[in-house]
């Protein structure tokens, strides 16, 4: 077995089938996996006991949240209890390859997937090392967990009514003082309007003790010009009292989904998984708890593969077809409707009308408690804001 990406979906999967006793070979472009560590990566706390993640993974806990915006007005929730976690991204990584490796799998770093092709019954995968050499290595089932960039499977093919959706964000690591981090401390903070950032939206989330993570991120909208990204992190970082901070960390990346996840799951002996089959949340931005449920969803279904012998050939029906349903059934049916969401929400947010429309929906929030606003960002509940958000969500007002 060849899996492509040492991410939350590519390491849990190399971890359980290892843990099954597969022959496991897990790799990754980057030469350590701490570095690049672009996530927002904020979880709710039932997301962290379900996965057993330990406490070396998270950088903070968080029980309340802070909406500001439209404008400079800020509302805020907050719960009595722990309602979840902000992760160190580059430990969390390191943790879920180091778990694997620790039953059996083998990891090879600075090694990038160049292209595959069926062989036999399985595949033969062209990858480059870290000292530019190029070699094949052969595989019953390989899979591509390479994130959105589909090094292996591929761009899904292009469907009117189910459009692959991209979004762009650019994330600080600041340091701070006691005094600036106790401002933002155990909660989640969003930014929300057109003056804070166009068709998208601006965080801030505590890090741990004198360090907080402050980022913005918007989806790309081709038909009207948006300003540099830089920039509009920037006006946040100015607004929010932290433009004198010392940086210690840059990074940024893209985001990109379907909103059905229609796209295809396999390719004979290609399976795709995690952001590769359309598992990031627009909504949020949100990847890591869906990527690491892609992979509990395809592990059993591989280890059934696997007991009957290693599958019939690729083209032929095996438990894997049940794939892609079992994955959306994981998802939820709630998925397709916030990505509708976000779509509306984040690219419509260019000018003041829109703005009045959010302030409207964000009015509504204001009796709720932290708990609610959990399970609809989280949980994508959106029925806990009542029959008052219909319209919005269908696109009447």
């Amino acid at each position: 077995m060849l899996v492509v990406g040492a991410g939350p979906a590519g390491a849990e999967l190399a971890r359980l089938l290892a843990l099954a006793g597969v022959d496991v070979l897990l790799v990754d472009r980057l030469a350590d996996l701490r570095q690049a560590a672009f996530s927002s990566a904020a979880l709710p706390l039932a997301a962290v006991e379900r996965y057993g993640l330990p406490s070396a993974v998270v950088a903070a806990r968080w029980s309340g949240w802070q909406l500001v915006g439209p404008g400079a007005q800020g509302r805020q929730w907050s719960s009595d209890q722990p309602l979840g976690a902000v992760l160190d991204f580059g430990a969390l990584r390191q943790w879920l390859a180091d778990q694997a490796q620790g039953w059996g799998a083998r990891l090879q770093l600075g090694v990038t997937a160049l292209g595959w092709q069926p062989d036999g019954e399985g595949a033969c995968t062209w990858v480059r090392d870290g000292r530019g050499g190029r070699r094949a290595i052969r595989s019953r089932w390989l899979v591509d967990a390479s994130g959105e960039s589909r090094a292996l499977i591929g761009e899904p093919s292009s469907c009117p009514g189910d459009p692959l959706v991209a979004g762009l964000g650019v994330e600080w690591l600041l340091q701070v003082s006691s005094d600036a981090y106790a401002a933002w401390a155990d909660r989640l903070s969003f930014f929300l309007g057109s003056d804070w950032v166009q068709q998208g939206y601006g965080w801030v989330f505590p890090m741990g003790p004198g360090q907080l993570k402050v980022g913005v991120c918007r989806l790309h909208d081709g038909h009207r010009p948006q300003p540099p990204l830089g920039q509009e992190l920037q006006k946040l970082l100015q607004r929010s009292g932290l433009a004198g901070a010392v940086v210690l960390d840059r990074h940024g990346g893209r985001i990109r989904s379907t909103l059905r996840r229609r796209e295809a799951h396999r390719q004979g002996p290609l399976i795709g998984l995690g952001d590769a089959v359309s598992t990031a949340n627009l909504l949020g931005g949100e990847g890591i708890r869906h990527a690491l449920a892609s992979a509990r969803v395809l592990a059993p279904l591989l280890l059934q593969v696997w007991g009957d012998g290693g599958g019939q050939r690729g083209d032929t029906a095996t438990p894997l077809d049940r794939y892609p349903m079992l994955l959306r059934r994981e998802l939820g049916w709630r998925w397709s409707l916030s990505g509708r969401l976000a779509r509306r929400t984040w690219l419509g947010l260019a000018h003041a009308q829109a703005d009045r429309r959010l302030e409207r929906l964000l009015a509504g929030l204001q009796t709720k408690r932290a708990e609610d606003l959990s399970a609809l960002l989280f949980d994508y509940r959106f029925e806990r804001y009542g029959l008052k958000a219909l319209p919005y969500l269908l696109g009447w007002r």
